[in-house]
C-alpha cells in the first residue's frame, strides 16, 4: 500500500468567494448564506487553504443555498500546494509521518466539535469528505445528533466498522483505482448498508483514480467530466436531505 496517490494531482485555477473566520476554535473558509443549511466540507491532506478545497465549497454554497465551512483540522500544517506536482516535494513529504500528526483519534474532537457549532446555528447540517476526510463523515454519520446527511469521494482511513454504524443518510462516490477505499472494502460496505436501515447511495467512477473528486485534472475532457459528475452526485444528494 502506498501513499502516493494522496500527495499528487492538480491545483485548479479561480478565484474563491468567500471568507477566513472561525468555527469552534478552528480557522475555516467560509462561503455562502443561509440560515437554515450549513456543510461541513472535510478536505484531504492539502487542507483548508487549498483553492480546490474553497472552490468546491463555493460551488456547493451556490447550488445548495447553504453556508459551507472548510475547517482546518491539520493545526496550522499546510502541505505546500506545489507538491502536487512536485516530485522533489512529494519525496521529501511522509505522508505516514503527516497521518501519524493527524490521526483520526487526534482529530476526532475537533470534526465533532465543528459539527456540534453547525448543529447549534442550523436546522440541518451536511458532511462531505475527501480522502482523509472520509473516516470522520463516517463517524459523524453514527450521530444523528451531530449531522443529518453525509457523503465522501475517495474515502481514507476508515474501518469496516464505520460501515456498520451509520444511522443517517450516506453517499460514497468510488473511483475504480483506489488504494484507499479498496475493492474488498467497497464490498463490505456495499454488504453493510443495506442492513443500517439508512437512505444510501453508491456512485462508481469506472476508469477513475483516487483523488479525482478532489485533486483531478480540469485541462483534460475526462478529468473535467469525473469532476462535475461528482460534484452534481453530492449537490444532488444533500439537494434530497437538506
Amino acid at each position: 500500500m502506498s501513499g502516493e496517490c494522496c500527495k499528487s494531482g492538480h491545483g485548479w485555477l479561480g478565484k474563491p468567494k468567500g471568507t477566513e473566520q472561525k468555527l469552534a476554535n478552528n480557522n475555516a473558509y467560509i462561503t455562502g448564506s443561509s440560515n437554515e443549511r450549513a456543510i461541513l466540507l472535510v478536505p484531504d491532506i492539502y487542507g483548508w487553504t487549498l483553492n480546490n478545497s474553497r472552490l468546491l465549497a463555493d460551488s456547493y454554497a451556490e447550488k445548495l443555498n447553504a453556508v459551507v465551512y472548510v475547517p482546518d483540522f491539520y493545526a496550522g500544517e499546510i502541505v505546500h500546494p506545489d507538491t502536487l506536482r512536485d516530485p522533489e516535494r512529494q519525496k521529501a513529504f511522509d505522508m505516514y509521518e503527516w497521518a501519524g500528526r493527524n490521526s483520526a483519534e487526534k482529530r476526532w474532537p475537533e470534526v465533532k466539535a465543528c459539527a456540534e457549532a453547525l448543529k447549534s446555528k442550523y436546522a440541518k447540517v451536511a458532511a462531505v469528505g475527501f480522502c482523509w476526510g472520509g473516516w470522520a463523515c463516517l463517524r459523524l454519520a453514527a450521530d444523528p445528533s451531530l449531522i443529518d446527511a453525509v457523503s465522501t469521494a475517495h474515502p481514507a482511513m476508515m474501518e469496516k466498522g464505520d460501515f456498520d454504524n451509520v444511522k443517517v443518510p450516506v453517499q460514497l462516490i468510488a473511483p475504480e483505482n483506489d488504494f484507499t477505499y479498496t475493492p474488498e472494502m467497497k464490498a463490505y460496505s456495499l454488504e453493510a448498508l443495506p442492513k443500517t436501515g439508512v437512505q444510501w447511495e453508491y456512485v462508481y467512477f469506472a476508469g477513475y483514480n483516487h483523488g479525482f473528486a478532489s485533486r483531478g485534472d480540469l485541462t483534460t475532457e475526462k478529468g473535467v467530466a469525473g469532476l462535475e459528475r461528482a460534484k452534481r452526485s453530492v449537490i444532488n444528494f444533500f439537494g434530497e436531505f437538506l
